[in-house]
């Protein structure tokens, strides 16, 4: 059996991304970061129950979503995420609040933290290593 084919940039960028917040300064500001990575299809939600909706409509390579939302959190959407057979290999990158905060638990199923604030560095350093692709 032959090594999967890794991911080019080129695949990458075409691959529709779902970024998922309540906050709609934050959805502007991750959208623009990716476009400025060279993402073309990167959708929005601006809570966790939406997100799922457009999960169960539209095949998304990468997630990113917020920590801290209500009524259903960050967490309960990656929980349904994992628990749905057709969502669950979904990769997702959970924003969460800044480093050394303990309010996060770690075994949320997630492939990736990123703590706010960050700027497109620490983005493009995440997208590389979940998605395994060089920008």
């Amino acid at each position: 059996m032959s090594a999967p084919m890794p991911m080019t940039m080129s695949m990458a960028a075409s691959m529709p991304i779902l970024v998922v917040d309540d906050y709609n300064t934050m959805l502007r500001i991750v959208r623009n970061l990716l476009r400025q990575l060279g993402f073309k299809h990167v959708d929005e939600a601006s809570d966790a129950k939406t997100a799922l909706a457009k999960m169960r409509t539209r095949n998304y390579g990468l997630v990113i979503s917020d920590w801290n939302m209500r009524p259903m959190s960050g967490f309960d959407l990656v929980r349904e995420v994992r628990a749905d057979e057709k969502l669950k290999d979904t990769p997702v990158i959970m924003l969460t609040p800044a480093e050394g905060n303990n309010s996060v638990p770690r075994d949320a199923s997630v492939n990736s933290y990123l703590p706010k604030p960050f700027d497109a560095l620490a983005l493009k350093r995440r997208l590389m290593s979940v998605l395994g692709v060089e920008f």
